[in-house]
């Protein structure tokens, strides 16, 4: 069962700043600027959208607009229903796509509720089919650039971590109360593995309250030997914000949610940043475009399974070395697609 949600519709940057729930910690003339998340493989989603049938895109990860905005630009033949749980991502991406009014229409929620989204917006979609659906997963360049969301170890912030900062724990809380046994868990998921748990008992007994506080105790767990290249708390960091966020779920209802929405053609488009993200996303796929058969290679298929998409290719597309010059945060960018055929 996903969570609950608020469908909050926002047609204008001004009825935005009307409502209470959506004002953002930072006034508007912080927030509506073009950088504030550079988006990544634009080119490749705007010539895959190139392709799709006239209709609607849904942008289930809007950020700041950066792809909605591109795929405006482009493809004249599609609209855009933006989604996001974060205000303040909501509000830079209303100030980017205000000359597409007429074209585009953000929604206040979690991707995982994808299809309670779409009834939700019956209006702006209408007839149109939902020829596509757009997820960048993971932290946007702005929640890491800000200090005081708490995603990264570049300052020192109050530990929070959440996307919506409205609601639910923070970091700090969900170490407070989780096992010990549960922490290396968390850790050794999230490819922390020889030190999970000399990290899991030294960060739970120091009980951090800013993410400084959570560096210092984790690299006081690890040899000094034993640090690899980077910031020694970067997979304690990840492993954290995606319990914080509940994205291990989010994504599997989001996935599901995605391709029900789909009509017959349309296109799903996954940005993945991590491993792990990118293994769920594959298997997904993999899974509809076999139609979860599991007969062995050598004898074909005998369960008359019935593929239910068609994958891109099988390996991941990649940034280019000169999207990577100009945006280094796009060297771990995967991208997987499937088109939803025809029952």
């Amino acid at each position: 069962m996903t969570s609950s949600i608020t469908l909050e519709i926002e047609r204008s940057p001004r009825s935005l700043w009307r409502s209470p729930s959506l004002t953002p910690s930072q006034p508007p003339s912080e927030l509506m600027v073009e950088d504030y998340h550079q988006p990544v493989l634009v080119d490749e989603i705007v010539k895959l959208c190139q392709d799709l049938a006239t209709g609607v895109v849904v942008d289930a990860t809007l950020g700041g607009g950066g792809h909605a905005a591109a795929i405006l630009d482009n493809v004249a033949h599609l609209r855009v229903l933006g989604v996001d749980r974060d205000a303040e991502a909501r509000a830079a991406a209303a100030s980017r796509l205000t000359q597409y009014a007429n074209r585009s229409r953000i929604a206040s929620a979690s991707f995982a509720d994808l299809g309670a989204v779409i009834r939700a917006n019956g209006d702006f979609i209408g007839d149109s089919p939902v020829v596509g659906v757009l997820m960048d997963l993971g932290v946007s360049s702005h929640q890491l650039d800000d200090p005081s969301r708490g995603f990264s170890f570049r300052f020192d912030a109050p530990l929070d971590m959440r996307m919506d900062a409205s609601t639910g724990e923070t970091a700090a809380e969900l170490i407070a109360r989780i096992s010990q046994d549960e922490f290396v868990q968390l850790l050794r998921a999230n490819g922390e593995g020889r030190y999970a748990r000399a990290i899991a008992t030294a960060v739970r007994a120091g009980r951090p309250a800013t993410t400084g506080d959570l560096v210092a105790l984790v690299e006081g767990a690890v040899p000094i030997p034993a640090r690899r290249r980077g910031n020694v708390a970067t997979r304690v960091f990840q492993a954290l914000r995606i319990a914080v966020n509940d994205e291990e779920r989010q994504l599997e209802d989001g996935l599901q949610g995605a391709f029900d929405a789909l009509a017959p053609e349309g296109a799903l488009m996954v940005i993945s940043y991590h491993s792990g993200e990118d293994r769920a996303v594959k298997s997904f796929l993999h899974e509809l475009s076999t139609g979860g058969c599991h007969c062995p290679p050598e004898l074909g298929c005998v369960c008359g399974a019935i593929p239910l998409a068609r994958i891109l290719r099988a390996s991941a597309v990649l940034a280019s070395p000169g999207e990577i010059a100009s945006n280094p945060r796009a060297r771990s960018a995967r991208l997987r697609v499937g088109w939803k055929l025809a029952r």
